[in-house]
């Protein structure tokens, strides 16, 4: 028995087992079940996370209705649940928005629609490059995907800083073609009557 006295282990299975895991959208089908579902948990250290994630799978997560109290700022400005800091606060400070404590922190990762949205942004600036900086750009893209031991962020960001500066260079070449005829500008002046 698990409370005999002196005895900490038990030594039988537990008596009553589940045949199948428990479903939180089994028979509720409601948005606001689709939305905790869906939610991105992140900006917190892994324990917070993993003490909201299972929140969420056991129907156990209760969503904010108005915003609460950030603790270090005072502003109404805390929009996520079980959260007690503003996602300023907590970036300025470099903490975890549930604890507090300074540990390492879980990026949020982005959502389908964000992901979506940053394709079109990208095929919409590689397709204002010229043709010679677009295979320059895809070259550069192809190389970083040779190389699996950079993490995705970084990745992501050389990649926009990549794509930008040659978007800025474009934009140089335009300025360099209006002056590059400088025999014009020898510094004399002609007038011929």
């Amino acid at each position: 028995m698990s409370s005999q006295k002196g005895n900490s282990s038990r030594s039988r299975p537990q008596k009553y087992k589940n045949r199948t895991a428990f479903k939180n959208n089994l028979h509720d089908t409601s948005n606001k079940t689709k939305m905790i579902n869906a939610l991105q948990i992140g900006d917190v250290c892994q324990r917070c996370k993993d003490i909201i994630e299972w929140k969420i799978k056991y129907k156990k997560y209760k969503p904010l209705t108005q915003p609460k109290k950030c603790v270090k700022c005072g502003n109404k400005a805390v929009k996520r649940a079980y959260n007690i800091m503003c996602l300023e606060c907590a970036h300025k400070l470099a903490v975890c928005a549930k604890c507090g404590q300074s540990k390492d922190l879980v990026e949020q990762l982005p959502n389908e629609q964000e992901k979506i949205k940053l394709d079109e942004e990208m095929k919409a600036l590689l397709k204002s490059l010229p043709e010679r900086k677009r295979r320059t750009f895809i070259r550069y893209m192809n190389k970083k995907e040779e190389n699996p031991e950079i993490d995705e962020n970084s990745q992501k960001t050389d990649i926009l800083d990549k794509l930008k500066s040659l978007k800025i260079n474009d934009n140089d070449d335009e300025f360099d073609g209006l002056f590059s005829d400088e025999s014009d500008f020898d510094g004399s002046c002609s007038d011929e009557d």
